[in-house]
């Protein structure tokens, strides 16, 4: 039998635990482990096993390794994990793509019952219909002000009724009448509050982009700078295009309003001085698409009109042969 470990012991084979994954992994998911149980966390365990190492501990015993490491290794950028580790939390040390990590601890919530005292994590409505309750069992429904009637020797609950709201303490009332419908309202599993990659840190949200997410995150940067460029006229890629047809609009200004021109400016100084020639040319496009759709509409009354006389010809025929 191998002898027990002291407290000691126990915190310097943790040290090196915890110093050897920080090591060999580079990514680090930061999750919360309330209400989660040692069953389910072993569940987990054996589910992330493979390219995933699951780590529990105390924050300060946490936080001095993370230190330590640090200094020892020359490391600093560990040392974003530090203020992370706050609250009952773990850490997952993973080698895996971190989307795929974080939905795979996802599918471990398990259900539980709503006990007095705790705070609802989510809204909780009592759906209508049957609850399978004799009538003397009214009460409960009657102190939370939930209509009902008798049907068939059972309560039935009429409408739906919120019986807790997010962020409430569970009460005693509203526990027994869960606990007596057999509804358990919550859900409790690994929940993913940081990523860290490689000395970065972001919320788990980022994990949820798409392409088409991140193509429109990068337009509206576009937008934003090209905005700021032309506001202080300092050129950048994105505002030149603007910038440089902002200046043809100010030199053809400056020419039209004087007598210095370029070529571009001669035609707008010709259409200003003889304003007649807007119409000819607003004239010109219809009268050539007119033009070029006419051919085939020619086309089609020559052929109708050969048509009408191949028949007047066939006509003809058939009376001569009846008479000859």
């Amino acid at each position: 039998m191998a002898p027990k470990l002291s407290k000691a012991d126990k915190k310097v084979n943790y040290d090196k635990k915890m110093c050897s994954l920080l090591d060999e992994y580079a990514q680090v998911l930061v999750v919360a482990a309330d209400n989660v149980g040692s069953k389910q966390l072993q569940n987990i365990r054996k589910g992330l096993r493979g390219d995933s190492v699951v780590l529990m501990g105390k924050n300060t015993m946490m936080k001095r390794t993370v230190r330590i490491h640090s200094e020892n290794t020359g490391n600093t950028a560990i040392l974003s994990l530090v203020p992370l580790l706050v609250g009952n939390v773990g850490l997952i040390f993973t080698k895996g793509d971190l989307k795929e990590v974080s939905e795979e601890v996802a599918k471990y919530k398990v259900g539980a019952p709503a006990r007095v005292g705790l705070v609802a994590p989510i809204d909780v409505v009592v759906p209508p219909g049957n609850t399978g309750l004799d009538p003397s069992q009214t009460s409960f429904f009657q102190v939370l002000n939930i209509p009902t009637k008798i049907n068939k020797g059972t309560v039935e609950i009429i409408t739906p009724v919120e019986l807790i709201h997010k962020g409430e303490k569970v009460g005693s009332s509203e526990a027994a009448l869960l606990s007596k419908l057999g509804i358990r309202p919550f859900s409790y599993g690994l929940v993913v509050l940081s990523v860290y990659d490689n000395g970065s840190v972001f919320s788990p949200d980022v994990l949820n982009l798409t392409e088409d997410d991140l193509a429109e995150r990068f337009a509206q940067g576009v937008s934003i700078v090209t905005s700021l460029s032309l506001a202080i006229a300092y050129p950048t890629i994105a505002a030149a295009p603007h910038m440089f047809v902002n200046a043809y609009k100010n030199a053809l200004a400056v020419a039209v309003e004087t007598d210095y021109s370029f070529p571009q400016a001669d035609k707008v100084k010709e259409y200003l001085a003889d304003p007649s020639k807007f119409a000819v040319a607003a004239a010109a496009a219809p009268a050539g698409g007119g033009a070029s759709g006419g051919a085939p509409a020619a086309a089609s009354k020559e052929e109708e009109k050969k048509k009408e006389e191949a028949d007047e010809e066939s006509d003809d025929d058939f009376v001569c042969n009846l008479f000859d």
